[in-house]
């Protein structure tokens, strides 16, 4: 796995961290990558996100925080608050990833615990993730020969990706599947320098929410790279905050 930053684990999950299930007809894309899989979960496990169980037996949901990531082989194990106990079957789960977006999956399994440890269950990795992104403000799209791109240095190396639509809340991003290999959900890209037109750059701390490959008539292979700004300064902001009330103006 990649090193990623340390985050403030939360505490034990209670019942207003319950999650509904993604709706049937919401269009939420699939993750099957393992390596992406694995990233996510291991993510969850660092910031002690809440998991909700739902299973065909249960009343009502019961909760959960993946309380370890297996560092070489696909498995991870639950750690499931109070008494409650997986029935055997197939369980879904819930989670959030930031602020928004939703991670949904499902495994079957007898659900046994690890000896001594009741509250600790073993799991493999699911081999399909439904993620919905849940935009919190509109975006407008770009001009396809506009001056829009979003530049940053990862790991020394400069990228330079198009910039797809923006919003007062966030960006999106277009990658080669080359460029998206150094990507993965929650990874923070520090000072993104945001070139928006040929009038206005900002530079803005983002936050990876949304990879969804997807295939260009005109470019071929490429990844949708969805980013929530999770850090600006006060006259950033507002220069961002007139373009977008310009451009929705219009």
């Amino acid at each position: 796995m990649t090193d990623t930053p340390t985050l403030p684990r939360k505490g034990l999950p209670r019942s207003a961290d319950v999650l509904e299930r993604i709706k049937p007809n919401a269009s939420p894309h699939e993750m099957r990558d393992p390596y992406d899989i694995g990233e996510t979960l291991t993510r969850l496990a660092e910031s002690g996100e809440a998991l909700t169980i739902y299973g065909a037996d249960l009343t009502e949901p019961l909760l959960a925080r993946i309380d370890s990531v297996h560092p070489e082989e696909p498995q991870f194990t639950l750690d499931v608050v109070g008494d409650g106990t997986i029935p055997a079957g197939t369980a879904t789960f819930v989670a959030a990833l930031g602020g928004n977006a939703k991670l949904q999956f499902e495994l079957e399994s007898n659900w046994p615990a690890s000896p001594g440890q009741p509250n600790l269950v073993p799991a493999v990795f699911p081999e399909i993730c439904l993620v919905l992104n849940r935009r919190a403000a509109p975006r407008l799209d770009t001009p396809v020969n506009g001056s829009f791109a979003a530049t940053f240095t990862l790991m020394n190396k400069q990228f330079e990706l198009p910039l797809c639509d923006y919003s007062i809340g966030g960006v999106g991003l277009r990658a080669t599947p080359e460029q998206a290999a150094q990507l993965y959900l929650g990874r923070k890209l520090k000072r993104v320098r945001l070139q928006l037109g040929p009038a206005l750059a900002i530079v803005a701390d983002l936050e990876i929410r949304l990879l969804r490959p997807f295939r260009s008539f005109l470019l071929g292979e490429q990844v949708q790279v969805g980013c929530s700004i999770s850090n600006i300064e006060m006259q950033m902001h507002q220069h961002l905050e007139r373009l977008v009330t310009s451009h929705r103006g219009r």
